[in-house]
């Protein structure tokens, strides 16, 4: 069985069950951790409706926060999710504005990572931060249903 991400009458995604309950998890997750609506509606009857303004602010949201930081583990645990959230943007034709969030962060740095050894991480080059993001999210998208 399958589940159904969408706009209007458009499918972005066709995910199985298992991996659209864990994406839905991280979407509340991260709905928490950016204090915005994500925009991406309850599943009913298998198909999940997004709102494409709300999900625009969402996607530039996470973007901005992924650009503010250089902790490697929440690097690591958000990059899954934000190549998935890329995908869906891009299928749902929102413009990423990628020279602004390559840009040096404009906002205080958040979830730093210290070492003892090296002091404190800045977060990666903007051409290098994005280009890697946007690979990621390509990679991810061929193999993404629709």
């Amino acid at each position: 069985m399958s589940q159904y991400f969408g706009i209007g009458d458009e499918t972005l995604w066709n995910p199985s069950n298992g991996a659209s309950r864990m994406f839905q998890r991280q979407v509340a997750v991260f709905e928490a951790e950016l204090e915005l609506p994500s925009g991406i509606g309850p599943m009913e009857n298998d198909e999940c409706q997004i709102s494409p303004d709300t999900f625009e602010i969402f996607v530039d949201a996470l973007l901005a926060k992924h650009r503010r930081t250089s902790h490697a583990i929440w690097l690591a645990l958000s990059e899954g999710f934000t190549a998935t959230v890329l995908v869906l943007a891009e299928r749902a034709a929102i413009k990423v504005d990628w020279a602004r969030h390559g840009a040096a962060p404009e906002a205080t740095l958040e979830d730093v990572q210290v070492s003892a050894v090296t002091g404190m991480s800045a977060p990666a080059e903007g051409a290098a931060w994005a280009a890697s993001l946007r690979e990621k999210s390509r990679e991810l998208g061929r193999r993404m249903p629709r």
